[in-house]
């Protein structure tokens, strides 16, 4: 049964927020880093520990985002993109019925 949405269009989509997570990557490493070495300073107090690690925690949930890229590509029926190239290539046909 063929889908009413555009499954290239989303493949399409899936591919460009994933070239901006990669781009952000490299800069949440290194937010992570400083926040690592932040907690690194000597006599912090437990509270800012804390506090550190929770923004540790939230740089990390980039993973999270990932899968979540990774959940849409899944959920896209297996065929609809090439099924809809192949329909995109051969153009539209009116049907003789």
């Amino acid at each position: 049964m063929p889908i009413k949405w555009s499954a290239v269009k989303v493949s399409e989509a899936m591919d460009e927020v994933e070239q901006q997570v990669l781009l952000a990557d490299q800069f949440i490493a290194e937010a992570k880093a400083k926040a690592g070495a932040a907690k690194r300073i000597s006599n912090l107090p437990q509270y800012m520990e804390q506090r550190l690690n929770r923004l540790i925690d939230q740089l990390e949930r980039m993973e999270y985002i990932k899968g979540a890229i990774t959940r849409v590509r899944e959920d896209i029926p297996d065929g609809a993109i090439e099924a809809e190239r192949e329909s995109l290539r051969l153009g539209s046909q009116q049907s003789l019925i």
